[in-house]
């Protein structure tokens, strides 16, 4: 099993160094590969939430990403703490890494940016992040076998495709580049993610569980996957229902129609490169009213000038 290496000086630099991980033969019965194949279908549907399907293209309003931070906020701290109380079960403790994983003080952190110093009397926790919720507590205390699958489903996305969130959200959202407001996204105690998460993969592999229980863990993550898809739904019910926000100097980011992939100005990856098409600004921008009024003024004086030459 790899091994994670301290730094010997401790203190503020004491961040994991991870050995390289050899590839090695994975079994189909391995859970990691009971997770991956068995939650495949319930990853695509997450990720095609039309949620999530704006956040990707930068559509994204400032009040719905706070209500998302909350709803994360209160998931993990009931996730933190169903680990804590199960830190020295041996169907969880080897997937206990509080240093490297937690993410409740930088939620809290992220949180009082938005909210500011009172955060804790500005939020409250909606119909679907409770169910999601209360399920944590439920496996925690009844079944903590399972929890593995609701760490699984988040920190392995936290550090996969989160990462590509939070370079949109501070984009789209003009957020600060010292990423005050997506602290929930940075893992300072993680050098390297790709080998934490395999790391983390054998660690789940060495759990001493039979076939039943393998496959009720793949089952739970299916449920977490629906948990999280239900306040995806939420969050887009709410959105439908704020106003319009003015991105990037006063038009969209991009109007959300065809492939935002065919735009020759639109970056290759996601998070590299200008937030905004040229194309669908210089759209956005000549809707503006005043822009509307100049240009028409601009050629009611051309068509004078014409009408003058010609006589």
């Amino acid at each position: 099993m790899p091994s994670a290496l301290e730094s010997p000086e401790g203190g503020e630099e004491d961040i994991l160094q991870y050995e390289e991980i050899e590839d090695e033969a994975v079994s189909p019965m391995d859970l990691s590969e009971l997770l991956k194949e068995g939650t495949k279908e319930s990853h695509d549907r997450a990720e095609n939430t039309q949620f999530v399907k704006d956040f990707l293209k930068g559509r994204i309003k400032k009040e719905l990403f706070k209500l998302a931070t909350v709803a994360l906020y209160f998931t993990y701290s009931a996730l933190e703490e169903e680990m804590d109380r199960n830190k020295d079960n041996p169907v969880f403790a080897p997937l206990y890494f509080p240093v490297e994983l937690h993410r409740r003080e930088a939620l809290a952190k992220d949180l009082k940016y938005f909210y500011g110093e009172d955060w804790k009397e500005k939020i409250q926790c909606s119909e679907a992040t409770q169910q999601y919720v209360d399920r944590i507590h439920h496996v925690g205390q009844h079944e903590p076998e399972l929890l593995v699958a609701h760490a699984y489903t988040r920190y392995m996305g936290d550090l996969s495709g989160g990462q590509v969130l939070k370079k949109v959200a501070q984009r789209a959202l003009k957020l600060p580049s010292t990423e005050e407001g997506i602290q929930f996204y940075v893992f300072d105690s993680i050098s390297n993610a790709q080998q934490f998460k395999q790391l983390y993969r054998a660690r789940m592999n060495a759990l001493d569980l039979n076939k039943s229980t393998k496959e009720r863990i793949v089952e739970e993550a299916n449920k977490a996957f629906r948990f999280n898809m239900q306040v995806f739904d939420e969050l887009d019910e709410i959105g439908r229902s704020l106003v319009e926000e003015a991105q990037d100097g006063g038009f969209p980011v991009h109007d959300g129609k065809g492939d935002i992939r065919k735009c020759p100005y639109y970056a290759d990856k996601l998070g590299t490169a200008s937030p905004g098409c040229p194309f669908h600004a210089a759209v956005g921008l000549a809707r503006q009213p005043l822009v509307q009024l100049v240009l028409a003024a601009c050629m009611a004086i051309a068509a004078g000038a014409a009408a003058w030459y010609i006589l």
